[in-house]
């Protein structure tokens, strides 16, 4: 059975702001860590449905590195995202506008190595540090 964990946050920013930032692979490099000693150092996005997308998050002291990547399944400008990512797992972003505040819902499949509450903890992260990136640009 498949565990599915979602995230939440609002962005003070208008949604095409929200957009470009989670999009754009030089935004992308400055937000998605989910803690200071971590950076994304390579990100390449190609996002339409059928487009991939890889990322290499790695520790700044240069002691471990991943590669995060998948194909978009579903790409709808300004209020969804659909994913699945190398594993298998699949992965849905909304976002909804409300004049310059915008909420963005995550919600992906838990993979069987970590806790759940670890998972959750980490995309959370991840997402606040969207927000308060995005929010500051």
């Amino acid at each position: 059975m498949t565990t599915s964990i979602t995230v939440k946050t609002i962005v003070n920013a208008s949604i095409e702001k929200v957009w470009d930032c989670w999009s754009t692979p030089e935004h992308i490099k400055q937000w998605n860590n989910a803690s200071p000693d971590w950076h994304t150092p390579a990100a390449e996005n190609d996002l339409r449905a059928g487009g991939a997308f890889f990322f290499t998050m790695a520790a700044k002291d240069g002691s471990f590195s991943f590669d995060f990547g998948g194909t978009y399944d579903v790409v709808q400008l300004h209020e969804k995202i659909a994913y699945t990512i190398g594993d298998g797992r699949k992965v849905e972003v909304l976002f909804s506008s409300n004049g310059n505040e915008t909420a963005i819902t995550e919600t992906f499949e838990a993979e069987n190595m970590n806790p759940v509450e670890m998972q959750q903890a980490g995309w959370q992260a991840i997402l606040d540090n969207f927000k308060r990136y995005t929010e500051s640009v």
